[in-house]
């Protein structure tokens, strides 16, 4: 079998590989402007607060 190309859009390896690379910056991308990780952990934290009281809540009146 030959290795001609088949026009001028054919998959090659670094075609792929760009292809790769950038439906991966897209998920970056798209995680980051819905609020990335960190705000998860920091949502979840503040549910488990809120679920117990504080001893700030506990003490003052």
């Amino acid at each position: 079998m030959s290795d001609d190309p088949k026009g001028p859009l054919g998959l090659n390896r670094t075609r792929i590989f760009l292809l790769c690379m950038g439906a991966l910056v897209l998920l970056i991308t798209i995680s980051m402007m819905m609020g990335g990780l960190g705000d998860y952990n920091a949502l979840k934290e503040a549910s488990n607060a809120a679920k117990n009281p504080t001893a700030e809540q506990l003490g003052g009146n």
